[in-house]
C-alpha cells in the first residue's frame, strides 16, 4: 500500500502542478522504475483533477444567478481551473501535434516541428477550438442537469487518461527520448501498470453508477439501464476518438511521442462529453 501511494504521488508530481515537495517528495522517492510504474496512475490523477474541477464548478453553479448563461460561465471557469492544475500539459501536447502533423507531411519534419517550443497557427487554432468545444459541451450538459455536468467532469477526466496507456502499450516511442517530456513513458508500459490504470477507470465509473442508483441525483428521468447506456455511449465515443488518433499516429509517425499522449487525452475527453450529450 505504501508503494502504491508513492507511485500515485509521483504521478501527481509529474502530471500536475499540485505541489509534492519537501519532506513529502523525499518520502516518495524517485527512480526510473518508479517513474515508469507511476504511469499506471494517470487515470487516478485524472480522478483527482476531475474531482477538484467538479467541486469548483458545483460551487460556481450554486453561487451564480440561476439564469441560462450561468452554466456557460461555470464551464469556462472550471475548464480554466483544470488547465491551471495540469499546467496546460495536455493542451501543449495537442498544440505540438497539430503543428507537427499539420505543418508537414514528411515524418522527420513533423517530429522536428513537434520538438519546437514555439506555437504555430495549427497549434493555436487546435487549442482554441478544443477549449471552445469543451466549454460548449459542458454548458450543454449543464443546461440539461447541473448534476450531470459535474458527474461528467469526473468521469471524462478519468476515462480520457486511460486511453493513452493503451497507446503506450500498442505503439513504440518515436520521439527524442533523452529530451522528451514523456521520458518515463518511453519504455513499454508493464501489464501491472496498465491493469492499475484500468482499475482506476472501472472503479470510478462503477462508483458513479452506484451513487446515481442509490441517490437518484441526476435530475433527468433516467432508469439504471438508461444511465448505463449513456455511460457506455460516452466511453465508446471516447474509444473511437482514441482508435482514430492511434491509427493516425501509426500511419504518420510510426509510433507516439509525449505530445501524442497529450493530444489523445484532449480528444478523448471531448469525445466523452459529446458521446454523453448525444445519448440524451
Amino acid at each position: 500500500m505504501l508503494q502504491f501511494i508513492r507511485h500515485y504521488l509521483l504521478s501527481v508530481q509529474f502530471f500536475t502542478r499540485i505541489p509534492v515537495t519537501g519532506r513529502l517528495a523525499d518520502w516518495v522517492g524517485f527512480s526510473p522504475a518508479m517513474l515508469r510504474a507511476s504511469a499506471g496512475h494517470f487515470p487516478g490523477v485524472g480522478l483527482l483533477v476531475g474531482v477538484l474541477v467538479a467541486l469548483f464548478t458545483a460551487l460556481l453553479l450554486l453561487a451564480l444567478p440561476p439564469i441560462g448563461s450561468a452554466t456557460l460561465v461555470a464551464a469556462a471557469l472550471g475548464t480554466a481551473l483544470g488547465v491551471l492544475i495540469t499546467g496546460a500539459f495536455h493542451e501543449d501536447g495537442l498544440a505540438d501535434v497539430a503543428d507537427g502533423l499539420g505543418g508537414s507531411v514528411a515524418r522527420e519534419r513533423s517530429l522536428e516541428i513537434m520538438k519546437d517550443s514555439r506555437v504555430g497557427a495549427f497549434g493555436a487554432i487546435a487549442v482554441v477550438l478544443a477549449l471552445l468545444c469543451k466549454v460548449a459541451l459542458l454548458a450543454l450538459l449543464g443546461d440539461l442537469s447541473a448534476e450531470l455536468m459535474v458527474a461528467a467532469l469526473v468521469a471524462a477526466h478519468v476515462v480520457s487518461r486511460t486511453w493513452p496507456l493503451l497507446s503506450i502499450r500498442l505503439l513504440v516511442h518515436v520521439g527524442d527520448v533523452a529530451a522528451s517530456k514523456s521520458k518515463p513513458l518511453a519504455d513499454q508500459i508493464s501489464c501491472a501498470a496498465l491493469l492499475t490504470g484500468l482499475i482506476w477507470c472501472f472503479l470510478t465509473l462503477a462508483l458513479m453508477g452506484y451513487a446515481q442508483a442509490a441517490t437518484e441525483f441526476i435530475v433527468i428521468e433516467w432508469t439504471d439501464a438508461g444511465l448505463l447506456q449513456a455511460l457506455l455511449q460516452a466511453v465508446l465515443a471516447s474509444a473511437l476518438a482514441w482508435a482514430v488518433l492511434t491509427r493516425w499516429f501509426w500511419r504518420r509517425l510510426g509510433g507516439f511521442t509525449g505530445d501524442c499522449l497529450g493530444a489523445t487525452q484532449q480528444f478523448c475527453e471531448l469525445a466523452f462529453y459529446l458521446g454523453l450529450a448525444l445519448s440524451l
